[in-house]
């Protein structure tokens, strides 16, 4: 989820995500990746340059999910004292 938050901004390249989720290794950041994107929920950009350039950005799909998070996000400030 804290990987889509940073998505919803805007378009980042990976180290930009690694440095915003501090505690990520770049094993598992590479992993998440992964999975969204075979999930459709986010989109791996390649610019054949030197040095590479990889580009993440959010698919319809994932841009989809963020009215949903903001709503978990609004449920867990209102609730958090009772959890």
């Amino acid at each position: 989820m804290l990987i889509l938050r940073e998505l919803f901004t805007g378009v980042k390249r990976f180290n930009q995500l690694q440095r915003s989720l501090p505690g990520i290794t770049a094993k598992m950041l590479t992993q998440q990746l992964r999975e969204m994107e075979a999930d459709g929920i986010i989109q791996r950009q390649v610019y054949a340059q030197v040095p590479p350039k990889v580009e993440y950005s959010l698919t319809a799909l994932g841009e989809s999910l963020q009215p949903i998070i903001q709503e978990m996000h609004a449920w867990g400030l209102s609730h958090g004292d009772e959890i």
